[in-house]
């Protein structure tokens, strides 16, 4: 696949990385002539410039690309570039680095394909780092959801009990089941629940803990605690 990336700073310049190694193409934009200095050694093809402008972003021909990722620090020029690449039939992703506020994620969300928030993730998985235990925040779905990775412990109170006679709460949905040391994958009404087994769900902030105490027990406690009550 073909990419265009807005912005050659740590964001930008890691994701084009990411995504050379996977064996992708991917053309960078970057106004900073030494940040775009930077990215040619590394070996990418540079087009320096205004990334919010059409007459800059056609010369990375958009007609040709799949997506293109508006990753600078400037929500003006992320916008911009989103806009030109979605009338040119791209996927946009939108970075944004302003406080994670429902309304600034519902401003944007409905004009691009998706926003991205770096801080937000990088914190998530420097959390989980900190945390450990057996209850593990996957992504932040909006302001108060996400989709945290739960292990069936000794002390789980539904540990033999089948995916179909589990009942959460209405705010929570289970997203995927995976049997200890093999892959997640979709669950089904007689999957078996045993120590190791892991469950992604999908839940409200303020029912974390209720989750928690259904699936985990009592030794997922100050984990729990911690997801729902430092974001």
């Amino acid at each position: 696949m073909r990419f265009v990336i807005i912005g050659a700073g740590r964001v930008g310049l890691r994701t084009a990385r990411v995504l050379r190694e996977e064996g992708h193409d991917v053309t960078i934009i970057e106004r900073d002539a030494n940040k775009a200095e930077r990215a040619r050694n590394d070996d990418f093809e540079v087009i320096e410039g205004d990334g919010s402008l059409e007459a800059t972003l056609t010369q990375a021909d958009l007609e040709s690309a799949d997506a293109v990722g508006a990753l600078t620090g400037d929500l003006n020029t992320n916008f911009a570039a989103c806009m030109v690449g979605r009338h040119y039939g791209c996927r946009t992703v939108l970075r944004i680095d302003e406080d994670y506020r429902e309304d600034i994620y519902r401003k944007f969300a409905s004009d691009v394909d998706e926003v991205v928030y770096p801080e937000r993730l990088g914190a998530i998985g420097a959390k989980n780092a900190l945390l450990g235990g057996n209850i593990r925040a996957i992504a932040d779905i909006a302001q108060s959801l996400q989709v945290v990775e739960l292990t069936i412990t000794d002390d789980s109170p539904v540990k033999g009990y089948s995916i179909s006679e589990l009942s959460l709460p209405a705010n929570a949905r289970i997203l995927a089941f995976g049997k200890k040391d093999r892959a997640m994958d979709i669950p089904l009404p007689d999957d078996s629940l045993e120590t190791g087994d892991r469950l992604a769900v999908l839940a409200d902030f303020k029912v974390l803990e209720d989750v928690r105490q259904i699936l985990v027990g009592e030794s997922g406690r100050a984990t729990a605690e911690a997801l729902s009550g430092g974001n």
